[in-house]
């Protein structure tokens, strides 16, 4: 069975996604430049937790990979049986709780899969199928097996990247003290 694709957001009354440039660029590998151009996102359903946050909130996400060491799995999740685990600040943590997301079914017609986190992109304006409204943020992460755990700063998780975890980091740039 395919996996869904998703788009979420704040707003209610999308009809038709049409492609644009990302807000703020990303550096990106040599030939991947066009991933900063004209496109419309979308996360499968495994991979869809990421995006259970108000759009600005500044995130890191751990979930294990194949190659997850014991080491790095006892220090990023302990004793926890969530599949993922999210890091956001302590000052957007009652944001996080009290978000209302729209969730937006899209065609897979027009995507074509990054084989990065579950993300996809279509150069072509896409008409979403449905749309969930998620108003207890708290119950969908639970559902999610996602743990949520707040910190005054996410600095601290930088070196997350250099372990055997799968390590995502969304809008950083929007976070306390968050230098590349």
């Amino acid at each position: 069975m395919q996996s869904k694709l998703f788009h979420f957001s704040e707003s209610n009354n999308i009809e038709e996604f049409v492609p644009r440039p990302v807000q703020t660029p990303s550096k990106r590998p040599d030939g991947l430049e066009w991933l900063n151009g004209p496109l419309v996102w979308a996360i499968d359903s495994w991979h869809q937790p990421m995006y259970l946050f108000p759009r600005d909130c500044p995130r890191i996400l751990l979930w294990r990979t194949d190659q997850t060491s014991a080491i790095d799995e006892e220090r990023y999740f302990a004793k926890s049986e969530a599949r993922m685990i999210a890091y956001v600040e302590n000052k957007w943590l009652s944001r996080v709780k009290s978000a209302v997301l729209y969730r937006y079914e899209l065609p897979r017609s027009s995507f074509n899969e990054l084989h990065d986190a579950g993300m996809w992109v279509s150069e072509k304006a896409v008409i979403p199928t449905s749309q969930e409204k998620i108003i207890n943020m708290a119950e969908k992460l639970e559902q999610e097996n996602l743990e949520l755990r707040a910190f005054d700063s996410l600095t601290p998780l930088k070196a997350a990247w250099k372990t055997s975890l799968h390590v995502s980091g969304i809008r950083l740039h929007n976070a306390v003290d968050w230098t590349d």
